[in-house]
């Protein structure tokens, strides 16, 4: 698989995160995202566009390139910004992002959002205990995440040293799995 492919992947990825209710659907068994039923038999890409709360992640990884990728048989897992994560930025940052001449920080940041392997909340627990309560995530980016637990809740600190936590888990995929987060993941600068 190429870089180009994972990268893809990475975005698409990104842009089904949310905060929203972890209801599951009765149809699907996976929880809804954004008010839309998330079906496990779609890849992220199919499924994060439907979600209300990701409209800015979607945004992100078509302006990445990275549509083909995130559609492609992976498997990814993908820590998934919501809108509400993006406007954490400082004003303007999404905006900037988006421009043509930015898509190669874009691509960057997207893909530090997404892992080459599809890791449900279960085993990502097991790794963080089996390893002293700390686990070293490493992204299709390049990011070097530490996994920890608050409680039930999966904790990242990304590369900035800023604290992301998992809100919706295991939002299963065609081609892997998404995990919606309250903040987007930025590299080291």
């Amino acid at each position: 698989m190429t870089f180009k492919s994972i990268t893809v992947a990475a975005i698409a990825a990104l842009s089904i995160g949310t905060v929203a209710q972890a209801e599951s659907h009765s149809e699907t068994g996976n929880p809804m995202v954004g008010g839309a039923p998330m079906f496990a038999d779609k890849n992220i890409v199919e499924n994060a566009v439907n979600s209300a709360d990701h409209t800015t992640l979607v945004a992100a990884v078509k302006a990445a390139g990275l549509v083909d990728t995130l559609a492609s048989p992976g498997p990814f897992t993908v820590f998934a910004p919501t809108n509400a994560a993006f406007d954490k930025l400082k004003p303007g940052t999404v905006e900037a992002l988006l421009q043509p001449e930015a898509k190669d920080q874009m691509t960057k940041i997207l893909t530090c959002h997404v892992v080459a392997a599809d890791a449900m909340s279960d085993a990502i627990a097991g790794m963080i205990a089996d390893d002293g309560g700390m686990h070293i995530v490493p992204t299709v980016g390049g990011c070097k995440l530490e996994a920890s637990m608050d409680g039930d809740t999966i904790t990242l600190k990304d590369e900035q040293g800023r604290m992301i936590n998992v809100t919706i888990a295991d939002v299963d995929q065609s081609n892997g799995v998404i995990h919606v987060v309250d903040r987007g993941i930025l590299p080291a600068m």
